[in-house]
């Protein structure tokens, strides 16, 4: 069990410091070459993992048209946008950003799936998620503005895209009972054509004139922020359960904010208070989940009134 926890506070750590490294690398290249490196770089331990265990069969050929387009939603387009928010904004605030995931899938699972009933908890959580984003974007400000709106926008977009990607996945490709390793592995592996056709390599080198940058990109970003990280998490799923395992959300925005201030970015009141409303949200949301799963779950006597199963 210590392993376990060890790995859950190690997962959040990886994921809230990928911002710092996306930060170092828009110094030197594009967002789409420091996406495609960090595509390139995720795909090898997620590719030897598969093969290592058999997760990879040829009847999941079937599938390949929802493989595609999670490779160029979920992962070539949402890596871009979150790279290009980083690029515009300090790498705490886009951490906050970044953790707002789990509120944009609960409105997409909300608004696409019948299942998902909203009940008063989750409204309020969904609330509190987009205040604390309206704090973060200071919309109130001038011309003298603090934070770059088009950051946040980037960030949005491709928190909400991931949020639609979850919904998608469980419509279309959950139902298959699909080796959650197989999944990603066919993911990030389409990703990576995708991102070579439509990348610029021009001056992608200049990577390498800075060795923290590289490094960052290479092991912080690829091998252990996309790869491992996704390896990490699959082990979670498996040791704790989904919900638990995803409650590494709450550390990411926390642990992205500490490096942001370690480093000197400027965290003050309106940050802290961003990050309550965030991440109350997503606890909210998964409480008003599981009280609304249990409402549904409940049966009928024969007289009309519900209990419990």
């Amino acid at each position: 069990m210590k392993l376990t926890y060890a790995a859950f506070a190690f997962l959040g750590l990886l994921w809230g410091s990928n911002f710092t490294y996306m930060k170092w690398a828009a110094a030197l290249i594009s967002p789409a070459q420091i996406t495609l490196l960090r595509v390139f770089f995720g795909f090898l331990p997620l590719a030897f993992a598969a093969w290592h265990a058999g997760a990879i069969d040829r009847r999941q050929l079937r599938y390949l048209p929802h493989f595609l387009v999670m490779a160029i939603v979920a992962t070539a387009f949402y890596y871009f946008a979150i790279v290009k928010g980083t690029a515009l904004l300090p790498s705490g605030v886009a951490g906050v950003l970044g953790g707002s995931i789990a509120l944009f899938t609960a409105v997409a699972s909300l608004l696409v799936l019948r299942t998902e009933r909203l009940n008063r908890l989750m409204a309020v959580g969904v609330a509190c998620g987009f205040a604390g984003i309206v704090l973060i974007a200071r919309p109130w400000e001038g011309a003298d503005r603090s934070i770059d709106l088009a950051g946040v926008i980037w960030m949005v977009a491709g928190a909400a895209v991931l949020g639609l990607s979850y919904v998608y996945v469980r419509r279309f490709l959950s139902p298959a009972n699909l080796p959650p390793l197989a999944l990603s592995t066919w993911q990030i592996g389409l990703a990576l054509p995708v991102l070579l056709l439509l990348t610029d390599f021009t001056g992608i080198g200049r990577i390498l004139q800075d060795w923290h940058a590289a490094i960052g990109v290479a092991v912080g970003l690829g091998v252990l922020g996309t790869g491992a990280a996704f390896l990490i998490y699959y082990y979670l799923v498996q040791e704790l359960g989904a919900v638990a395992a995803s409650g590494s959300t709450y550390i990411t925005p926390i642990v992205a904010l500490l490096i942001g201030w370690a480093t000197g970015e400027k965290v003050g009141m309106l940050e802290v208070a961003a990050v309550v409303l965030i991440l109350g949200s997503i606890a909210m949301l998964q409480i008003g989940r599981q009280r609304a799963l249990r409402e549904t779950a409940g049966v009928q006597h024969p007289d009309g009134r519900r209990r419990a199963p």
